[in-house]
Protein backbone atom coordinates (compact mmCIF):
# COMPACT_ATOMS: atom_id res chain seq x y z
CA UNK A 1 0.00 0.00 0.00
CA UNK A 2 1.40 3.37 -0.94
CA UNK A 3 1.63 6.11 1.64
CA UNK A 4 -0.96 8.84 1.07
CA UNK A 5 1.24 11.75 2.05
CA UNK A 6 2.85 14.41 -0.10
CA UNK A 7 6.47 13.57 -0.83
CA UNK A 8 7.04 17.31 -1.10
CA UNK A 9 5.99 17.73 2.52
CA UNK A 10 8.39 14.98 3.56
CA UNK A 11 11.39 16.55 1.85
CA UNK A 12 11.17 19.96 3.58
CA UNK A 13 11.38 22.13 0.44
CA UNK A 14 13.30 25.35 0.91
CA UNK A 15 11.09 27.53 -1.27
CA UNK A 16 8.94 29.42 1.21
CA UNK A 17 7.24 31.20 -1.66
CA UNK A 18 5.77 28.06 -3.23
CA UNK A 19 2.17 28.55 -4.26
CA UNK A 20 1.15 25.05 -5.42
CA UNK A 21 1.68 21.51 -4.19
CA UNK A 22 1.54 18.11 -5.84
CA UNK A 23 0.42 15.54 -3.28
CA UNK A 24 1.59 12.34 -4.97
CA UNK A 25 3.92 11.59 -7.87
CA UNK A 26 1.06 10.01 -9.85
CA UNK A 27 -1.30 12.98 -9.44
CA UNK A 28 -2.53 15.00 -12.41
CA UNK A 29 -3.72 18.00 -10.37
CA UNK A 30 -1.96 20.57 -8.21
CA UNK A 31 -3.29 22.13 -5.00
CA UNK A 32 -3.29 25.93 -4.68
CA UNK A 33 -1.59 27.03 -1.47
CA UNK A 34 -2.95 30.57 -1.74
CA UNK A 35 -5.63 32.33 -3.75
CA UNK A 36 -4.53 32.42 -7.39
CA UNK A 37 -5.78 34.59 -10.21
CA UNK A 38 -6.60 34.22 -13.88
CA UNK A 39 -3.58 34.83 -16.09
CA UNK A 40 -0.96 34.01 -13.41
CA UNK A 41 1.90 31.92 -14.74
CA UNK A 42 2.99 29.02 -12.55
CA UNK A 43 6.24 27.14 -13.01
CA UNK A 44 6.02 23.64 -11.60
CA UNK A 45 8.92 21.22 -12.23
CA UNK A 46 9.17 21.14 -16.03
CA UNK A 47 5.55 22.27 -16.47
CA UNK A 48 4.38 25.82 -17.12
CA UNK A 49 0.76 26.61 -16.30
CA UNK A 50 -1.16 29.76 -17.15
CA UNK A 51 -4.23 29.90 -14.94
CA UNK A 52 -7.48 29.97 -16.89
CA UNK A 53 -9.51 31.41 -14.01
CA UNK A 54 -9.34 32.49 -10.37
CA UNK A 55 -8.66 29.55 -8.04
CA UNK A 56 -9.03 29.66 -4.24
CA UNK A 57 -6.52 28.22 -1.78
CA UNK A 58 -7.03 24.50 -1.23
CA UNK A 59 -8.63 23.94 -4.65
CA UNK A 60 -7.39 21.82 -7.55
CA UNK A 61 -5.67 22.94 -10.75
CA UNK A 62 -5.53 20.79 -13.91
CA UNK A 63 -1.91 19.92 -14.75
CA UNK A 64 -2.87 18.92 -18.29
CA UNK A 65 -5.82 18.93 -20.66
CA UNK A 66 -8.61 16.48 -19.69
CA UNK A 67 -11.19 15.01 -22.02
CA UNK A 68 -14.70 14.34 -20.73
CA UNK A 69 -14.78 11.14 -18.66
CA UNK A 70 -11.10 11.08 -17.70
CA UNK A 71 -9.99 10.17 -14.17
CA UNK A 72 -8.64 12.89 -11.92
CA UNK A 73 -5.93 11.63 -9.57
CA UNK A 74 -5.06 13.03 -6.13
CA UNK A 75 -3.23 11.22 -3.31
CA UNK A 76 -2.23 8.74 -6.03
CA UNK A 77 -5.83 7.51 -6.35
CA UNK A 78 -8.74 8.37 -8.62
CA UNK A 79 -11.10 10.85 -7.00
CA UNK A 80 -13.68 11.02 -9.81
CA UNK A 81 -14.12 11.69 -13.52
CA UNK A 82 -14.45 14.89 -15.50
CA UNK A 83 -17.94 15.73 -16.72
CA UNK A 84 -16.61 17.91 -19.54
CA UNK A 85 -13.34 18.80 -21.21
CA UNK A 86 -11.02 20.73 -18.87
CA UNK A 87 -8.15 22.88 -20.07
CA UNK A 88 -4.67 22.82 -18.60
CA UNK A 89 -4.48 25.43 -15.84
CA UNK A 90 -8.24 25.38 -15.21
CA UNK A 91 -10.08 24.90 -11.93
CA UNK A 92 -11.27 21.35 -11.24
CA UNK A 93 -14.20 21.23 -8.84
CA UNK A 94 -17.92 20.46 -8.57
CA UNK A 95 -18.76 22.07 -11.92
CA UNK A 96 -16.61 19.63 -13.91
CA UNK A 97 -15.83 16.64 -11.66
CA UNK A 98 -18.12 13.88 -10.38
CA UNK A 99 -17.72 10.77 -8.24
CA UNK A 100 -16.94 7.37 -9.77
CA UNK A 101 -18.77 5.60 -6.95
CA UNK A 102 -22.07 3.95 -7.89
CA UNK A 103 -22.69 1.24 -5.29
CA UNK A 104 -21.33 -1.63 -7.38
CA UNK A 105 -17.94 -1.71 -5.62
CA UNK A 106 -16.52 -5.08 -4.59
CA UNK A 107 -13.70 -5.74 -2.15
CA UNK A 108 -10.80 -8.17 -2.09
CA UNK A 109 -8.75 -9.44 0.83
CA UNK A 110 -5.22 -8.27 0.06
CA UNK A 111 -3.53 -7.67 3.43
CA UNK A 112 -0.57 -5.32 3.58
CA UNK A 113 2.62 -6.56 5.29
CA UNK A 114 2.50 -6.13 9.06
CA UNK A 115 4.75 -3.30 10.26
CA UNK A 116 7.81 -4.17 12.33
CA UNK A 117 7.19 -3.01 15.89
CA UNK A 118 10.62 -1.81 16.94
CA UNK A 119 11.41 -2.03 20.64
CA UNK A 120 11.67 1.48 22.02
CA UNK A 121 11.28 3.39 25.25
CA UNK A 122 7.57 3.85 25.95
CA UNK A 123 6.56 7.43 26.93
CA UNK A 124 4.45 8.01 30.02
CA UNK A 125 1.77 10.37 31.29
CA UNK A 126 0.07 10.90 34.63
CA UNK A 127 -3.38 9.37 34.73
CA UNK A 128 -5.94 7.82 37.07
CA UNK A 129 -5.87 4.04 37.33
CA UNK A 130 -9.32 2.44 37.47
CA UNK A 131 -10.41 -0.86 38.96
CA UNK A 132 -11.45 -2.03 35.47
CA UNK A 133 -7.85 -1.84 34.23
CA UNK A 134 -8.53 1.30 32.22
CA UNK A 135 -6.80 4.62 32.89
CA UNK A 136 -8.54 8.01 32.96
CA UNK A 137 -7.02 11.34 31.99
CA UNK A 138 -9.56 13.25 34.11
CA UNK A 139 -11.22 12.58 37.47
CA UNK A 140 -14.65 14.07 36.86
CA UNK A 141 -18.16 13.49 38.12
CA UNK A 142 -20.46 12.79 35.19
CA UNK A 143 -24.20 13.34 35.55
CA UNK A 144 -26.18 11.36 32.99
CA UNK A 145 -29.94 11.40 32.50
CA UNK A 146 -32.06 8.53 31.21
CA UNK A 147 -34.52 10.91 29.53
CA UNK A 148 -34.61 14.49 28.30
CA UNK A 149 -37.31 15.42 30.83
CA UNK A 150 -34.68 15.72 33.58
CA UNK A 151 -32.05 17.62 31.59
CA UNK A 152 -32.46 20.77 33.63
CA UNK A 153 -32.16 18.86 36.88
CA UNK A 154 -28.88 17.36 35.67
CA UNK A 155 -27.62 20.79 34.61
CA UNK A 156 -28.64 22.36 37.91
CA UNK A 157 -26.93 19.65 39.97
CA UNK A 158 -23.73 20.06 37.95
CA UNK A 159 -23.87 23.85 38.33
CA UNK A 160 -24.34 23.70 42.11
CA UNK A 161 -21.73 20.96 42.53
CA UNK A 162 -19.14 23.17 40.80
CA UNK A 163 -19.85 25.89 43.34
CA UNK A 164 -19.97 23.69 46.43
CA UNK A 165 -17.34 21.04 45.64
CA UNK A 166 -15.07 22.71 43.05
CA UNK A 167 -11.79 21.51 44.59
CA UNK A 168 -12.84 17.89 44.99
CA UNK A 169 -12.97 16.82 41.32
CA UNK A 170 -11.53 17.93 38.00
CA UNK A 171 -15.02 18.95 36.86
CA UNK A 172 -18.72 18.19 37.11
CA UNK A 173 -20.27 17.46 33.71
CA UNK A 174 -23.94 17.11 32.83
CA UNK A 175 -24.08 14.91 29.71
CA UNK A 176 -27.64 15.72 28.69
CA UNK A 177 -29.72 14.68 25.66
CA UNK A 178 -33.36 14.90 24.48
CA UNK A 179 -34.08 11.16 24.12
CA UNK A 180 -35.19 8.20 26.25
CA UNK A 181 -38.94 8.71 26.01
CA UNK A 182 -41.26 7.17 23.39
CA UNK A 183 -38.43 5.25 21.72
CA UNK A 184 -38.71 1.68 20.48
CA UNK A 185 -36.50 -1.13 19.17
CA UNK A 186 -33.06 -0.28 17.84
CA UNK A 187 -33.65 3.41 18.50
CA UNK A 188 -34.13 2.76 22.21
CA UNK A 189 -31.20 0.34 22.22
CA UNK A 190 -28.94 3.00 20.69
CA UNK A 191 -29.83 5.44 23.48
CA UNK A 192 -29.34 2.86 26.20
CA UNK A 193 -26.08 1.50 24.76
CA UNK A 194 -24.49 4.92 24.31
CA UNK A 195 -25.40 6.02 27.83
CA UNK A 196 -24.25 2.73 29.36
CA UNK A 197 -20.91 2.91 27.56
CA UNK A 198 -20.44 6.59 28.46
CA UNK A 199 -20.98 5.72 32.11
CA UNK A 200 -17.94 3.43 31.88
CA UNK A 201 -15.51 5.93 30.34
CA UNK A 202 -12.47 5.99 32.66
CA UNK A 203 -12.39 9.81 32.68
CA UNK A 204 -15.43 9.65 34.99
CA UNK A 205 -14.31 8.99 38.56
CA UNK A 206 -17.95 8.91 39.61
CA UNK A 207 -21.29 8.75 37.77
CA UNK A 208 -24.70 9.97 38.89
CA UNK A 209 -27.63 8.76 36.76
CA UNK A 210 -30.94 10.63 36.99
CA UNK A 211 -34.14 9.02 35.77
CA UNK A 212 -37.70 10.31 35.69
CA UNK A 213 -39.61 7.07 36.27
CA UNK A 214 -42.08 6.66 33.40
CA UNK A 215 -39.69 6.73 30.39
CA UNK A 216 -39.05 3.89 27.95
CA UNK A 217 -35.36 4.03 28.84
CA UNK A 218 -35.96 2.69 32.33
CA UNK A 219 -33.30 3.36 34.94
CA UNK A 220 -32.98 -0.26 36.08
CA UNK A 221 -32.48 -1.44 32.49
CA UNK A 222 -29.72 1.12 31.96
CA UNK A 223 -27.96 0.05 35.18
CA UNK A 224 -28.18 -3.61 34.13
CA UNK A 225 -26.39 -2.67 30.90
CA UNK A 226 -23.25 -1.78 32.93
CA UNK A 227 -22.52 -5.09 34.76
CA UNK A 228 -18.76 -4.47 34.86
CA UNK A 229 -18.97 -0.98 36.36
CA UNK A 230 -17.52 -0.44 39.83
CA UNK A 231 -20.71 -0.04 41.95
CA UNK A 232 -18.90 2.21 44.42
CA UNK A 233 -18.52 4.77 41.61
CA UNK A 234 -22.22 4.80 40.68
CA UNK A 235 -25.27 6.48 42.19
CA UNK A 236 -28.79 6.74 40.71
CA UNK A 237 -32.41 7.66 41.44
CA UNK A 238 -35.76 8.38 39.76
CA UNK A 239 -36.93 11.96 40.16
CA UNK A 240 -40.62 10.98 40.54
CA UNK A 241 -39.71 8.97 43.64
CA UNK A 242 -38.01 11.73 45.66
CA UNK A 243 -39.24 15.03 47.09
CA UNK A 244 -36.35 17.27 45.98
CA UNK A 245 -34.34 15.82 43.09
CA UNK A 246 -31.74 18.61 43.21
CA UNK A 247 -30.91 18.07 46.87
CA UNK A 248 -30.90 14.28 46.47
CA UNK A 249 -28.57 14.64 43.50
CA UNK A 250 -26.15 16.86 45.42
CA UNK A 251 -26.12 14.43 48.35
CA UNK A 252 -25.25 11.54 46.02
CA UNK A 253 -22.55 13.63 44.28
CA UNK A 254 -20.97 14.20 47.70
CA UNK A 255 -21.03 10.45 48.31
CA UNK A 256 -19.19 9.90 45.02
CA UNK A 257 -16.64 12.55 45.96
CA UNK A 258 -15.93 10.72 49.20
CA UNK A 259 -15.16 7.59 47.17
CA UNK A 260 -12.99 9.60 44.75
CA UNK A 261 -11.06 11.37 47.51
CA UNK A 262 -8.15 8.93 47.34
CA UNK A 263 -7.74 9.15 43.56
CA UNK A 264 -4.34 10.48 42.54
CA UNK A 265 -2.56 10.82 39.22
CA UNK A 266 0.09 8.14 38.73
CA UNK A 267 2.77 7.68 36.10
CA UNK A 268 1.47 5.21 33.53
CA UNK A 269 2.73 4.08 30.08
CA UNK A 270 1.18 5.70 27.01
CA UNK A 271 -0.07 2.22 26.09
CA UNK A 272 -2.86 2.95 28.61
CA UNK A 273 -4.21 5.70 26.34
CA UNK A 274 -7.12 5.43 23.90
CA UNK A 275 -7.46 8.18 21.29
CA UNK A 276 -10.53 8.88 19.15
CA UNK A 277 -9.95 10.32 15.67
CA UNK A 278 -12.44 12.79 14.14
CA UNK A 279 -12.45 15.37 11.35
CA UNK A 280 -14.99 18.15 10.98
CA UNK A 281 -15.35 20.94 8.44
CA UNK A 282 -12.44 19.80 6.26
CA UNK A 283 -10.73 21.91 3.62
CA UNK A 284 -8.31 21.19 0.80
CA UNK A 285 -5.40 21.16 3.26
CA UNK A 286 -6.88 18.76 5.84
CA UNK A 287 -5.51 15.67 4.13
CA UNK A 288 -2.09 17.30 3.72
CA UNK A 289 -1.50 18.66 7.22
CA UNK A 290 -3.88 17.97 10.12
CA UNK A 291 -5.04 14.47 9.13
CA UNK A 292 -1.53 13.53 8.07
CA UNK A 293 0.07 14.36 11.43
CA UNK A 294 -2.80 12.71 13.31
CA UNK A 295 -2.06 9.60 11.22
CA UNK A 296 1.51 9.67 12.44
CA UNK A 297 0.24 10.01 16.02
CA UNK A 298 -1.93 6.92 15.38
CA UNK A 299 1.12 5.00 14.20
CA UNK A 300 3.18 6.18 17.16
CA UNK A 301 0.55 5.33 19.77
CA UNK A 302 -0.19 1.88 18.39
CA UNK A 303 3.53 1.18 18.11
CA UNK A 304 3.77 1.93 21.84
CA UNK A 305 0.86 -0.43 22.56
CA UNK A 306 -2.05 2.02 22.74
CA UNK A 307 -5.50 2.03 21.13
CA UNK A 308 -6.77 4.26 18.31
CA UNK A 309 -10.48 4.45 17.44
CA UNK A 310 -11.52 5.59 13.94
CA UNK A 311 -15.15 6.22 12.98
CA UNK A 312 -17.32 8.21 10.51
CA UNK A 313 -18.19 5.24 8.28
CA UNK A 314 -19.62 7.24 5.33
CA UNK A 315 -16.33 9.14 5.18
CA UNK A 316 -14.58 5.85 4.45
CA UNK A 317 -16.62 5.38 1.24
CA UNK A 318 -14.32 5.51 -1.74
CA UNK A 319 -11.24 4.75 0.38
CA UNK A 320 -12.44 1.60 2.13
CA UNK A 321 -10.13 -0.73 0.19
CA UNK A 322 -7.13 1.09 1.70
CA UNK A 323 -8.49 0.29 5.16
CA UNK A 324 -9.42 -3.27 4.19
CA UNK A 325 -5.81 -3.93 3.22
CA UNK A 326 -4.84 -3.21 6.82
CA UNK A 327 -7.12 -5.82 8.41
CA UNK A 328 -5.13 -8.18 10.63
CA UNK A 329 -7.21 -11.21 9.56
CA UNK A 330 -9.86 -12.40 7.15
CA UNK A 331 -12.40 -12.14 9.99
CA UNK A 332 -11.55 -8.48 10.56
CA UNK A 333 -11.68 -7.91 6.78
CA UNK A 334 -15.21 -9.38 6.67
CA UNK A 335 -16.25 -7.23 9.64
CA UNK A 336 -15.02 -4.07 7.88
CA UNK A 337 -16.96 -5.01 4.72
CA UNK A 338 -20.07 -5.51 6.87
CA UNK A 339 -19.46 -2.14 8.60
CA UNK A 340 -19.37 -0.36 5.23
CA UNK A 341 -22.23 -2.26 3.62
CA UNK A 342 -24.48 -1.87 6.65
CA UNK A 343 -24.10 1.90 6.45
CA UNK A 344 -24.79 1.86 2.73
CA UNK A 345 -27.98 -0.06 3.48
CA UNK A 346 -28.89 2.61 6.06
CA UNK A 347 -28.78 5.22 3.29
CA UNK A 348 -30.83 3.00 0.98
CA UNK A 349 -33.46 2.37 3.68
CA UNK A 350 -33.79 6.14 4.18
CA UNK A 351 -34.10 6.67 0.39
CA UNK A 352 -30.95 8.78 0.33
CA UNK A 353 -28.03 8.69 -2.15
CA UNK A 354 -25.17 6.55 -0.86
CA UNK A 355 -22.41 8.74 -2.22
CA UNK A 356 -23.52 12.23 -1.26
CA UNK A 357 -20.90 14.88 -2.04
CA UNK A 358 -19.06 16.66 0.79
CA UNK A 359 -20.87 19.36 2.77
CA UNK A 360 -21.05 23.01 1.63
CA UNK A 361 -18.17 23.86 3.96
CA UNK A 362 -16.04 21.05 2.57
CA UNK A 363 -16.76 22.16 -0.99
CA UNK A 364 -15.90 25.77 -0.18
CA UNK A 365 -12.58 24.51 1.16
CA UNK A 366 -11.74 22.71 -2.08
CA UNK A 367 -13.08 19.16 -1.63
CA UNK A 368 -15.22 17.94 -4.52
CA UNK A 369 -16.07 14.23 -4.34
CA UNK A 370 -16.55 11.74 -1.55
CA UNK A 371 -13.48 9.82 -2.73
CA UNK A 372 -11.35 12.93 -2.31
CA UNK A 373 -12.69 13.67 1.17
CA UNK A 374 -12.42 10.01 2.26
CA UNK A 375 -8.84 9.58 1.04
CA UNK A 376 -7.89 12.61 3.13
CA UNK A 377 -10.05 11.61 6.10
CA UNK A 378 -8.72 8.08 6.57
CA UNK A 379 -5.21 9.43 6.92
CA UNK A 380 -6.09 10.04 10.58
CA UNK A 381 -5.61 6.30 11.03
CA UNK A 382 -2.07 6.36 9.64
CA UNK A 383 -0.90 2.88 8.70
CA UNK A 384 -1.97 1.17 11.93
CA UNK A 385 -3.22 -2.40 11.64
CA UNK A 386 -6.97 -2.77 12.23
CA UNK A 387 -7.71 -5.57 14.69
CA UNK A 388 -11.23 -4.72 15.87
CA UNK A 389 -14.58 -3.59 14.44
CA UNK A 390 -17.39 -2.59 16.81
CA UNK A 391 -21.00 -1.47 16.47
CA UNK A 392 -22.36 1.92 17.48
CA UNK A 393 -22.60 2.13 21.26
CA UNK A 394 -20.08 -0.63 21.94
CA UNK A 395 -16.82 -0.23 23.86
CA UNK A 396 -13.41 -0.74 22.30
CA UNK A 397 -10.83 -3.11 23.72
CA UNK A 398 -7.88 -1.80 25.63
CA UNK A 399 -4.41 -2.58 24.36
CA UNK A 400 -2.58 -2.28 21.08
CA UNK A 401 -4.34 -1.74 17.76
CA UNK A 402 -6.93 0.20 15.82
CA UNK A 403 -10.70 -0.09 16.24
CA UNK A 404 -13.19 0.85 13.52
CA UNK A 405 -16.41 2.11 15.08
CA UNK A 406 -19.77 2.23 13.31
CA UNK A 407 -21.13 5.78 13.37
CA UNK A 408 -22.25 8.55 11.01
CA UNK A 409 -20.00 11.50 10.22
CA UNK A 410 -21.98 14.08 12.22
CA UNK A 411 -19.52 15.77 14.59
CA UNK A 412 -21.50 15.49 17.82
CA UNK A 413 -22.89 12.00 17.15
CA UNK A 414 -19.56 10.45 16.14
CA UNK A 415 -17.52 12.20 18.85
CA UNK A 416 -19.99 11.06 21.51
CA UNK A 417 -19.69 7.53 20.14
CA UNK A 418 -15.88 7.78 20.42
CA UNK A 419 -16.17 8.81 24.07
CA UNK A 420 -18.63 5.98 24.69
CA UNK A 421 -16.23 3.54 23.02
CA UNK A 422 -13.65 4.50 25.64
CA UNK A 423 -11.58 7.26 24.04
CA UNK A 424 -9.85 9.35 26.71
CA UNK A 425 -9.25 12.19 24.25
CA UNK A 426 -10.66 13.04 20.81
CA UNK A 427 -8.29 14.46 18.19
CA UNK A 428 -10.52 16.72 16.09
CA UNK A 429 -9.01 18.01 12.85
CA UNK A 430 -10.66 20.96 11.14
CA UNK A 431 -10.10 23.30 8.24
CA UNK A 432 -13.19 25.41 8.90
CA UNK A 433 -13.29 25.59 12.70
CA UNK A 434 -15.92 24.89 15.35
CA UNK A 435 -16.29 25.72 19.05
CA UNK A 436 -17.78 22.29 19.79
CA UNK A 437 -16.38 20.10 22.52
CA UNK A 438 -17.51 16.67 23.66
CA UNK A 439 -17.66 14.49 26.80
CA UNK A 440 -13.87 13.98 26.77
CA UNK A 441 -11.10 16.54 26.11
CA UNK A 442 -11.31 17.51 22.44
CA UNK A 443 -8.04 18.60 20.81
CA UNK A 444 -8.82 20.93 17.89
CA UNK A 445 -6.12 20.67 15.21
CA UNK A 446 -6.26 23.34 12.50
CA UNK A 447 -5.25 22.37 8.96
CA UNK A 448 -4.29 25.96 8.10
CA UNK A 449 -2.62 28.79 10.00
CA UNK A 450 -5.27 31.35 9.11
CA UNK A 451 -7.85 29.41 11.10
CA UNK A 452 -5.45 28.81 13.99
CA UNK A 453 -4.66 32.53 14.27
CA UNK A 454 -8.18 33.81 13.67
CA UNK A 455 -9.82 31.36 16.06
CA UNK A 456 -7.08 30.83 18.63
CA UNK A 457 -9.71 30.51 21.38
CA UNK A 458 -10.98 27.37 19.58
CA UNK A 459 -7.76 25.79 18.29
CA UNK A 460 -5.28 23.77 20.37
CA UNK A 461 -2.71 22.95 17.69
CA UNK A 462 -1.75 24.45 14.34
CA UNK A 463 -0.83 21.89 11.67
CA UNK A 464 -0.82 24.66 9.05
CA UNK A 465 2.79 25.42 9.98
CA UNK A 466 3.77 22.48 7.79
CA UNK A 467 2.87 24.54 4.74
CA UNK A 468 3.50 28.08 6.01
CA UNK A 469 6.79 27.55 7.81
CA UNK A 470 8.06 24.39 6.09
CA UNK A 471 8.01 22.54 9.41
CA UNK A 472 8.91 18.89 8.88
CA UNK A 473 5.74 16.78 9.01
CA UNK A 474 7.24 14.25 11.45
CA UNK A 475 8.52 17.05 13.66
CA UNK A 476 5.03 18.55 13.72
CA UNK A 477 3.53 15.14 14.59
CA UNK A 478 6.03 14.75 17.44
CA UNK A 479 5.00 18.16 18.79
CA UNK A 480 1.34 17.11 18.66
CA UNK A 481 2.17 13.87 20.49
CA UNK A 482 3.86 15.84 23.28
CA UNK A 483 0.81 18.12 23.43
CA UNK A 484 -1.43 15.04 23.83
CA UNK A 485 0.71 13.71 26.68
CA UNK A 486 0.44 17.08 28.45
CA UNK A 487 -3.35 17.06 28.02
CA UNK A 488 -3.53 13.47 29.26
CA UNK A 489 -1.62 14.61 32.35
CA UNK A 490 -4.08 17.40 33.11
CA UNK A 491 -3.49 20.34 30.77
CA UNK A 492 -6.87 21.69 29.66
CA UNK A 493 -8.00 21.85 26.05
CA UNK A 494 -9.75 24.92 24.66
CA UNK A 495 -13.14 23.21 24.82
CA UNK A 496 -12.58 22.56 28.53
CA UNK A 497 -11.47 26.14 29.16
CA UNK A 498 -14.58 27.37 27.35
CA UNK A 499 -16.78 24.84 29.20
CA UNK A 500 -18.04 23.62 25.84
CA UNK A 501 -19.28 20.04 26.23
CA UNK A 502 -21.94 18.49 24.03
CA UNK A 503 -23.23 15.02 23.33
CA UNK A 504 -25.60 13.61 20.73
CA UNK A 505 -27.20 10.24 20.08
CA UNK A 506 -27.85 8.68 16.68
CA UNK A 507 -31.61 8.87 16.09
CA UNK A 508 -32.53 6.36 13.40
CA UNK A 509 -35.83 4.81 14.43
CA UNK A 510 -39.47 5.31 15.39
CA UNK A 511 -40.75 7.77 17.99
CA UNK A 512 -44.17 7.06 19.48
Amino acid sequence: MQEIVSTELLTKPQDKQRIVLKVHAQDNVLIALRDLFEGEQIMYSDTTLILQENIKAGHKIAMRHFKEGETVIKYGYGIGSTTQAVNKGAHIHSHNLTTNLDGSETYQYAPAPLPVNEITTVPTFKGYKRKSGHVGVRNEVWIINTVGCVNQAANRIAELAKKQFSCRADDFIANTHPFGCSQLGDDLNNTRNILASLMQNPNAGGVLVIGLGCENNQLDGLIRATPNMDPSRLRFFNSQEVEDEIQVGLTLVEELLDVMSGDQRETVPVSSLSLGMKCGGSDGFSGLTANAIVGRVSDKLTRFGGRVILTETPEMFGAEQVLLNRANSKTTFDNIVKLVNDFKQYFITQNQPIYENPSPGNKAGGLTTLEEKSLGAIQKGGKAIINEVIDYGQRASIGQGMTLLQSPGNDAVSSTALAAAGANIVLFTTGRGTPLGFPVPTVKIASNSNLAIRKKHWIDFNAGRILDENIDIDQCADALFECILAIASGQKTKNEENENREMAIWKNGVTL
